[in-house]
């Protein structure tokens, strides 16, 4: 059996910078036609000067054959000024601005403290820009138990956010909850959309202990029921054009998740296409797998759709148990298994 679909796009993309941005790029460059890239570096790309400069990292790390595109975004925090969202719309590389509330996630300790107090003319800029705001939707209050803090950032933050600044486009990236699926239908089409990850339709909390403590299952947000699982793949694989693809692979090195205090992130890009059309086939819904991995996010960012295919060929491939480089090893997820669908250019 094969599938040609229309080249899909990654909107939501860690490819960090030095060995390791020249070790994972191969990866999401050889399926993918674009990606949103993150801006969680160290230090973080928080003017759109050091946008371009990473940008031109990125192409640099390309195979010489690839025509991979990198969508820069920006990292907001309390001092962005509404200046740079103009100089970002200007420079025709920076596509969004992502919002970390402090401490939610890796490198996200110069993040957002007081979004509505020190952050609404930038948010009221981006939307005279018509600059999306990506958002990592947890709140950091230790209070708040993990499980919940997805819930509690649409109800206290992203839900008044939407009533003050409705003109504002914003995606909720790596949705992991009923609640953030819900949210999302709720709000009018082009608006508020919603990026999901393959480990966030495909393993639900159980993953993370089962066998002892499986490091490698670890992201932030973390995984959750099985009847959030559930409700995800409902939403994805129902046709709704506010959900699309983002896999928020993650990089870190294997020594950085093997240890005492493991780092959060799943490295799926190279598995990734893969396990969307996985999900999709046992849904009964491989007819709506190209809206979601090539239509979906292109039409909601105002850009066109990719012209060139991919083919998807039900021929099984065992994962790599993980990649070496200089620097050490990477584990991919699903490392090990014997996967379905095969892509190929």
């Amino acid at each position: 059996m094969e599938l040609t679909i229309t080249q899909p796009d990654d909107w939501h993309l860690h490819l960090r910078d030095g060995e390791l941005l020249q070790a994972v790029v191969p990866h999401s460059a050889s399926f993918f036609g674009r990606a949103i890239v993150m801006p969680n570096l160290k230090p973080p790309i928080t003017s759109t000067a050091a946008a371009v400069s990473y940008r031109e990292s990125i192409l640099k790390a390309l195979p010489a054959d690839s025509d991979f595109s990198p969508l820069m975004t920006l990292y907001l925090t309390d001092n962005t000024s509404p200046r740079e969202i103009k100089l970002a719309r200007e420079s025709g590389v920076v596509f969004a601005v992502k919002l970390y509330p402090a401490g939610a996630t890796t490198n996200s300790q110069d993040g957002v403290t007081d979004l509505f107090g020190k952050c609404l003319p930038v948010l009221e800029e981006m939307a005279e820009q018509n600059m999306p705001l990506l958002v990592h939707g947890e709140v950091t209050d230790p209070n708040i138990d993990v499980f919940d803090r997805e819930k509690v950032f649409i109800d206290t933050i992203l839900q008044p956010l939407i009533q003050r600044l409705p003109q504002l486009k914003v995606v909720m990236e790596h949705i992991t909850t009923m609640e953030a699926v819900r949210f999302v239908e709720s709000c009018s089409y082009g608006s508020v959309a919603a990026t999901v990850t393959p480990q966030h339709l495909l393993l639900n909390r159980n993953a993370i202990f089962q066998g002892g403590l499986q490091p490698h299952n670890y992201c932030l947000p973390v995984l959750k029921r099985e009847i959030h699982r559930q409700a995800i793949v409902s939403a994805v694989t129902s046709g709704n054009k506010k959900f699309f693809l983002g896999t928020d692979s993650a990089p870190h090195e294997k020594r950085s998740k093997e240890c005492p205090c493991g780092c959060a992130g799943i490295y799926n890009a190279p598995v990734a296409i893969s396990l969307y059309a996985k999900v999709f086939e046992e849904a009964g819904a491989l007819d709506k797998l190209e809206a979601f991995t090539s239509f979906n996010g292109p039409d909601f960012y105002g850009l066109p759709r990719n012209t060139s295919k991919i083919k998807l060929t039900r021929t099984p491939w065992k994962v790599p148990e993980s990649f070496s480089f200089s620097f050490g090893d990477i584990v991919p997820m699903s490392a090990g298994e014997t996967l379905e669908w095969q892509p190929s250019i």
